[in-house]
């Protein structure tokens, strides 16, 4: 399979981060809620200092309207514990005042010495139904008056929902030279594969099957070298791991044990992604799956049954999902966001049997916008202890 143009084609590492739960996503069994399991400080802040000390290079800490915690708060409170760890904070375009989540974002940036990189969401505002051209646009304004802000003296700018002259940007310059934090970046619409191509540095994606993936990460390389630009590629999906392929699949199939069929409906309907273009790609995935869930070998789809988003795991040994891992990044993925039900125990699992025998970076240090620092786990992926 021929690799895309990518930003760090000879890289030989790749970003793994781990998952936050802040917006009351976790469950021991699927579509199930157990207290236990709660979204709250103590055990979302457990799970994001247990994938801190496992070595885990960054950690995405998601947004979200319904149940749950705030995340740019929830960062803000976790950083000052946190030693190596970057925190990929997801930031929703419209929801603050573009110079108010500028000055917000540098100065969390200070608070972490440059270990921030920021998701950007572009979604309805709570009980708004927009149209997607406008929802992109905005979006679009709100991370070009972010860029100014961090790289200007002024911010000067006239938009279609944004109108800012000669407003100082002194005090809101980041932590992270060179343009500031890494903008990571999901959306397959036109719009979004514009916006993305145009502005942003991770393109993000949920699980396919390869050959879809590659297809999408060609079309937005393409789109990318219109602006002059390249970009890299990232993934996010679940993890079901275990000493032999067996127990991982027993496993997968126990989460969804207890899952009630119209539950998991209102679970996936409950999102504001729900009747996205995105969305609707997992779902095609499910259709497509073999009477066990598997839409290519070790790609389990049976997790979209009982959440919108992605919506499918990897399911396998330690050595299938290696496997897996490495024709990912030779395929031009640097970056990985990893999750599993229970959070906490899954990241143990990776973070003690995957995580070990892969060659992990931070794409800040990769980019130049903070010194390098001896990485976590020195093996590079394909090596074995």
């Amino acid at each position: 399979m021929t690799a895309v143009r990518i930003h760090s084609p000879d890289l030989d590492a790749a970003e793994v981060a781990w998952f936050a739960p802040l917006c009351n996503e976790d469950f021991r069994y699927l579509g199930v809620h157990d207290g236990d399991y709660r979204s709250s400080w103590e055990n979302t802040s457990n799970i994001l200092l247990s994938a801190d000390k496992l070595g885990f290079r960054n950690i995405l800490c998601p947004s979200s309207y319904q149940a749950g915690q705030d995340t740019l708060t929830f960062a803000s409170a976790v950083a000052p514990l946190t030693q190596h760890i970057n925190l990929l904070a997801a930031i929703r375009c419209g929801e603050v005042h573009p110079p108010m989540l500028a000055r917000t974002v540098a100065t969390l940036d200070h608070i972490l010495k440059g270990r921030l990189t920021l998701n950007i969401i572009s979604s309805d505002m709570p009980g708004m139904k927009e149209d997607s051209a406008d929802r992109y646009q905005r979006s679009r304004e709100v991370v070009e008056i972010l860029r100014q802000a961090w790289t200007q003296d002024e911010i000067n700018y006239d938009g279609q929902f944004y109108q800012l002259a000669n407003l100082s940007t002194e005090a809101v310059k980041p932590y992270q030279q060179n343009g500031g934090p890494l903008l990571y970046f999901g959306g397959y619409s036109p719009p979004a594969v514009d916006l993305c191509a145009q502005h942003c540095d991770v393109y993000l994606m949920w699980p396919e099957n390869e050959e879809n993936l590659a297809g999408r990460m060609k079309a937005v390389a393409d789109k990318a070298e219109e602006y002059g630009r390249t970009l890299d590629y990232g993934l996010r999906v679940h993890m079901v791991v275990r000493d032999t392929e067996a127990e991982a699949r027993e496993y997968a199939q126990e989460l969804l044990s207890k899952l009630d069929l119209d539950k998991g409906d209102e679970i996936r309907n409950r999102s504001l992604d729900a009747k996205s273009f995105g969305v609707s790609l997992q779902s095609e995935q499910r259709k497509i799956a073999d009477d066990d869930g598997f839409s290519e070998p070790h790609l389990w789809t049976g997790i979209g049954r009982a959440r919108s988003g992605c919506g499918a795991a990897l399911v396998g040994s330690v050595d299938q999902v290696l496997s897996k891992i490495e024709r990912y990044h030779k395929m031009g993925m640097r970056a990985f966001i990893f999750s599993g039900y229970p959070h906490i125990e899954e990241c143990k699992i990776f973070g003690e049997k995957v995580l070990p025998e892969l060659k992990t970076c931070s794409l800040p240090e990769v980019y130049g916008r903070v010194p390098a620092s001896t990485p976590a786990t020195p093996l590079g992926i394909g090596e074995r202890r």
